[in-house]
This record gives structure tokens, sequence and C-alpha cells, in this order.
């Protein structure tokens, strides 16, 4: 636990007080955020407000997780090494989109064709690479795996390769794109991330302890097979405390915003992870804020198509529709907040639960 228990600490601290500097260096830089012209009127006042407050969120992460490692004389595993190459490419992608907004003062930065190009290449990289036999422990375990998994891989037949990898890119994609839906107010999807990382370093924990590499139960039901699940709690750890550092600036009224940085970087975390832990439908009612959130803007657009210009919504995503009904912006994301608590409450509830019919 040392180590995990560090490494929240460490990114806790590097967050809370890198990212009140960033504010400084970034305002005297004018990295200010541009607004959508067709937005809430109430969010023209924050024009110019710092944004790229996402590198702070990366940097707390990377840093803290080498701190931890250094400490407690451990090497760092294949596992979280891949789930940080995931985390910080997706962000690397997500900063060219913030730095192209900055200096084309706009509220559009990368052309959607772009993104989706540096996100496949990003995703597909780190899916080849968690497949490959080069990196199987002692017991041929493969970071990631090659069967759809709920809590646990689903006994049946071993997808190919390519539809494995095809799997991947889809709920990497969808997953960064989500939570860059969802941050478009004032601390709701960094208050939002807190509580799903939380939860996956509480699966980590918990797949850690019921280890079938380190634990005499070996029955199906009463073990996890997963590559490296205490290196994973101890990255879930870093980034839920570099998020918690974060939302004391990003609260409303925020002082700094994420921007693309900090959501595909945190999105593409939330896959990995999922991926890694052999959890990937689980992620979809842990995460059901996103899921919400990213539907509703599917539905919208698709509606729009279809009626030829009528809307199910006021305006997409959600949290933008429960604005224009006249909904205070604090009010909208500590009710968002809420139902993220329930999904998380949801979740660990059936992976418990899963754990508990085992036996």
């Amino acid at each position: 636990m040392r180590a995990i228990l560090l490494a929240g600490g460490l990114a806790l601290i590097i967050s809370l007080l890198g990212t009140r500097v960033a504010i400084r260096q970034f305002t005297r830089l004018g990295y200010g955020q541009e607004i959508r012209s067709d937005g809430p009127t109430t969010h023209h006042t924050k024009r110019g407000t710092p944004t790229m407050g996402g590198v702070v969120i990366i940097l707390a992460t990377v840093i803290a997780y080498a701190g931890a490692k250094l400490i407690t004389t451990t090497p760092p595993t294949a596992s979280a090494l891949l789930l940080l190459f995931l985390f910080v490419g997706m962000g690397l992608v997500g900063f060219l989109d913030d730095i192209i907004k900055i200096t084309k003062q706009r509220s559009l930065g990368l052309r959607s064709k772009a993104k989706m190009i540096g996100q496949t290449v990003i995703a597909l990289v780190f899916g080849a690479l968690a497949l490959s036999p080069w990196l199987e422990d002692d017991r041929g375990q493969t970071p990631a795996s090659r069967h759809l998994s709920f809590i646990r891989d689903i006994d049946g037949w071993t997808l190919p390769v390519v539809v494995v990898l095809v799997l991947i890119w889809l709920i990497v994609v969808a997953t960064s794109n989500g939570v860059n839906l969802t941050d478009g107010l004032d601390g709701l999807a960094a208050g939002a991330s807190v509580m799903v990382f939380g939860a996956y370093m509480l699966v980590n924990i918990w797949q850690n302890n019921q280890f079938c590499g380190n634990t005499s139960l070996e029955q199906p039901g009463l073990c996890y097979e997963v590559r490296d699940p205490y290196d994973l709690a101890v990255v879930a750890a870093a980034i839920t405390g570099a998020c918690f550092g974060f939302l004391w600036w990003n609260a409303s009224p925020a002082a700094i915003f994420m921007g693309d940085t900090g959501s595909l970087s945190l999105g593409s975390a939330l896959a990995g992870l999922a991926i890694l832990t052999r959890t990937e439908i689980l992620l979809v009612i842990l995460g059901g804020l996103f899921v919400v959130e990213t539907l509703s803007v599917m539905l919208q657009v698709g509606f729009f198509k279809l009626s030829k210009g009528r809307r199910v919504f006021r305006m997409a995503p959600l949290h933008h529709h429960f604005e224009m009904l006249g909904w205070e912006q604090v009010t909208v994301v500590i009710r968002f907040w809420i139902i993220t608590g329930i999904s998380v409450a949801a979740g660990l509830g059936i992976f418990y639960a899963e754990w508990v019919a085992g036996t």
C-alpha cells in the first residue's frame, strides 16, 4: 500500500501547487480559452480563462508514479508503463488541439479528421503492445486479453487479434471523447474523474488481493487473471490525486480549464484501466455520466439529421441542456457528480457481488 499512498499524495501536492504556477504562466503567455459563439451566454464571461491545465495533471501523475517507485525501490511494470503511454500520448493529441485553439484564436482546434488520426495511432500502438507476447509475464499473461470482459474475462471463444485491436480502438476513442464532451462546466469532468479513477484504484487493490498469481484460490470467481493489478492501482491513485489537486482551482468559478490536453488523456486512461483490468463492460457503469453525455450528443445529432432540423435537447451535451432550462451551473455540476457517485457505487457493488457469488 505504500506505493499507492505515496503516488496519490505526491500527485495531489504537485497538482495543487503546480496548477497555481500554471495559472500564472498561462495567463502571462495569453493561453486563454476561446468560447463557442453558439454556447450558453453565461459562458462568454469565461473567455480568456487559462486553459491546458491538463498538462499539470499529466506531469503530476507521471512524477508521482516515478517518485513512488523510487521511494519504494520497486521497478515499474509493463501494464503501468503502457497505461502511462496511453495517458501521455492522448494528452499530446489534446495538447496540439489546445495549442491550435490558442494560436488561431478559435474555439475549434485540430480538425476532426486530424484528431481522429492521432487518437487512432495512439490507441492501436497501445493495443498492439498490450497484446504482444513479448510482454507476457511468467504465467503467460499479456497486459490485455483477447476475450470480452465484464468483471473478468467472459468464458468463450478467443477473439482474433484484429477484432481485439478494433475493440481497443473503439473503447479508447469513445471514452476519451466522452470525457472531452463532459468537460464543459467548471469542475464537472475533474470531479467525476476523481470518483471513477478512485473506483478503479479500489478495483485494482481488490484484484491484487485476490490475484491468481499470489493466492491459493485458483477457482474461477475467486481470483483475477490480471497482469499487474498492484501497479495499475498505483497509477490510478496518482491520477486520482492529480485530479483532486486540479479540482481546487477548476471548481466554480474556474481559475483554469483542463482543456483537451486533460480531458482526452483522462478518458484514454480510463479506457486503458478498463482494458488492462479486464473490466471493459464494467466501465460503462462506473463511467455512466460519460456514457450519458456521449449518447446525448449522438441522439441530438442523429435526430437533427433525420427530422431535418428538430432537436431532442435545447443544446448538447446534456449539461448544456439543463443550463438552457435555467439551472445554475453549480447545480448542474453537483447533480451530475451525484449521478457519477451513484454510477460508481453501482459498479463497485456489482464488482464485489460477482466475487461473493463466486465464493
